[in-house]
C-alpha cells in the first residue's frame, strides 16, 4: 500500500467527528485530463488536498513535474490549483469535485484543453491524492488529525502553510496558465517596497496589469539582486530552460523577457523552447555568468529597440509587466529580488514596483 493510501486509511480509522469524508485517488499521468472524485461539495464547505507523485515527461532527461503544477481541481465549472502539493480551500460553488493531471495548456477557465489530448500518451507516472472534506474549519480539523497522528508529515506541512500563507503582492497576480504559487513575496521596509522570489523546483509568473504606449523612447528600468541562478547551463533548450527574468507583455499577445543567463552571451536573443510558448515569448540576455550575483544591479532597456531586434515590428502598447522564475526542469532553486521597476517614455512615467 502506498504512503498516500496508508495515510487516507489511518485518517479514516480515526473516526474524527470534524471530518465528513475521506477519499484516496490515483491519477495515472497518461489519462487525460479530468477524473471524477465521487465527492460533491456545498458552497462554503472546507476541503484539504494532500498529494504526492510525479508526472514524467522524459525519464532519461529527468523531466518530471510534481503536484504543484500538474494537479488541478474543477468545481462549479471553474478550475483552480494549489500553491504546493498540499492545499486547503472553501468551495465557492455547489457541485461535484473533479481532479485533473495538467499537461499542455488550458484553453479556458472551465478546464478545456488547448493542446491535443494525444500529448498524454507519452506521459508516465501518477499522482496520488488524499481528499479530506471537513464539517468545519480545515485548520481545526488538521490540528485534531495531527494530534492523533503526529507522524503524518503532509498534515503537518499543510498546517504550517495555513499558519503562515505567502500571498501574491497587492496589484499583482499569478499567470492563469501556471496557476497559483507561493514563490513571490512582497517585502516592505523603510527603504521601499520590493518583491522577492524563492522558487525551489517550481515556477511562477507574477503579472502586473497596466496600459502604457510603446514609443521610440519607452524604457523599462529596474533593480534586481539575483542570489541564485536555477540553471548551471545555457537556458535556450527545453531540458535547461530554468531562469529568472523580468518581462513586458504587449497588446499583440507576445511578451519579451530580459533574463540573467548562466552561460549565454549578453544581448543574445532566442525564442522560448517550450511548445506553445515559442510563438509568443522571446528572451533577451541582459547579464551572464556568476559575476555580480548577490549584489544589486541597475538595468535600463529601450523596449522598442529590443523588440524590433529580437522579434520584429513592434506593437502599440504594453499591457503588463511580469516577473518570472522557473526552476522546474533541473529541479534546482531560483532566488532573486526586484525593486524600482519603472516605465518611462520622456513625457510620462509609471512606477510598476
Amino acid at each position: 500500500m502506498s504512503a498516500s493510501a496508508t495515510l487516507a486509511r489511518r485518517i479514516a480509522d480515526l473516526g474524527e467527528e470534524s471530518l465528513a469524508e475521506v477519499r484516496h485517488l490515483v491519477l495515472p499521468a497518461h489519462v487525460p485530463p479530468w477524473t471524477e472524485t465521487g465527492m460533491t461539495l456545498r458552497r462554503g464547505e472546507p476541503m484539504t488536498i494532500l498529494a504526492e507523485g510525479r508526472v514524467v515527461l522524459a525519464e532519461a532527461l529527468d523531466l518530471w513535474f510534481g503536484p504543484r503544477l500538474s494537479l488541478w481541481a474543477r468545481l462549479g465549472g471553474r478550475i483552480r490549483n494549489g500553491p504546493c502539493a498540499h492545499w486547503s480551500f472553501e468551495a465557492d460553488a455547489d457541485g461535484p469535485l473533479e481532479l485533473a493531471v495538467y499537461q499542455g495548456e488550458w484553453a479556458s477557465s472551465a478546464g478545456d484543453l488547448a493542446t491535443p489530448v494525444e500529448g498524454y500518451a507519452a506521459l508516465s507516472g501518477a499522482l496520488e491524492v488524499v481528499l479530506l472534506r471537513w464539517r468545519s474549519d480545515a485548520a481545526r480539523g488538521l490540528r485534531r488529525v495531527l494530534a492523533a497522528l503526529p507522524d503524518a508529515l503532509p498534515v503537518a506541512q499543510e498546517l504550517a502553510r495555513l499558519a503562515a500563507p505567502v500571498r501574491a503582492p497587492a496589484g499583482w497576480h499569478y499567470h492563469r496558465l501556471l496557476g497559483e504559487s507561493e514563490v513571490y513575496e512582497a517585502i516592505e521596509e523603510s527603504g521601499g517596497r520590493r518583491i522577492a522570489v524563492d522558487a525551489r523546483n517550481d515556477v511562477g509568473i507574477l503579472q502586473r496589469p497596466l496600459s502604457f504606449p510603446l514609443g521610440e523612447d519607452t524604457v523599462l528600468s529596474w533593480r534586481w539582486k539575483v542570489d541564485e541562478l536555477p540553471s548551471p547551463r545555457p537556458e535556450d533548450g527545453l531540458p535547461t530552460h530554468d531562469y529568472v527574468s523580468i518581462a513586458a507583455e504587449f497588446d499583440n499577445g507576445r511578451d519579451l523577457t530580459w533574463m540573467w543567463s548562466a552561460g549565454l552571451e549578453p544581448e543574445a536573443c532566442f525564442h522560448c523552447p517550450l511548445p506553445g510558448w515559442n510563438a509568443r515569448e522571446t528572451h533577451v540576455v541582459v547579464r551572464s555568468g556568476a559575476e555580480g550575483l548577490g549584489a544589486w544591479q541597475e538595468e535600463s532597456r529601450r523596449i522598442r529597440t529590443d523588440y524590433a531586434r529580437a522579434v520584429g515590428d513592434p506593437p502599440a502598447r504594453l499591457v503588463a509587466v511580469w516577473l518570472i522564475a522557473v526552476s522546474l526542469f533541473q529541479h534546482r532553486r531560483a532566488r532573486a529580488e526586484f525593486a524600482d521597476v519603472w516605465l518611462r517614455d520622456g513625457r510620462s512615467s509609471l512606477r510598476v514596483l
